[in-house]
């Protein structure tokens, strides 16, 4: 995995400045940070038609995991966060501290998709679990999934 972040594009804050996480002066959204590897997340239909290629930041540690993207701002269509565990295994995730809402597309250890889920923000303090059976859980704009056809079924293809 390499230690670069996936690629931004510009966005205003609601003040009108620019915000970044990132040392490059051309991003403007921000991102969770320069200490996450990325990976290359391939999706393909059943009959093995590729969907979309999806740049992630990896969540591969505890904190990693815990913050998740709550410390960003916002995900362009082709981003999104890859959380791996160590084996598959019932899942929940929660839209802690939230800035946007989210489809968590579970993955179960032979690279099926087993759940999605289309995760609004929460605004009543209560957390909403959301769980499937899962080895990876890729998060992704809301809507993502619906817009190019991912579905429960699909193969993922995690590339280094």
């Amino acid at each position: 995995m390499g230690t670069t972040a996936p690629t931004t594009t510009p966005t205003a804050t609601d003040s009108g400045s620019a915000e970044t996480a990132t040392t490059t002066a051309t991003a403007t959204v921000s991102t969770p940070g320069s200490n996450y590897d990325t990976a290359t997340v391939v999706v393909s239909d059943e009959n093995g038609t590729q969907l979309v290629t999806v740049d992630a930041w990896v969540a591969d540690s505890f904190s990693k995991q815990y913050t998740g993207l709550s410390d960003t701002s916002t995900l362009d269509d082709g981003q999104g966060m890859l959380f791996v565990f160590d084996g598959e295994d019932d899942r929940a995730f929660v839209m802690r501290d939230m800035a946007f809402p989210l489809d968590m597309i579970f993955i179960d250890a032979e690279g099926t998709i087993t759940t999605i889920h289309h995760a609004p923000l929460e605004s009543d303090g209560d957390l909403t679990r959301y769980r499937g059976q899962a080895k990876y859980v890729l998060e992704v704009p809301m809507g993502y999934t619906n817009r190019t056809g991912i579905d429960v079924g699909d193969q993922v293809r995690i590339e280094e």
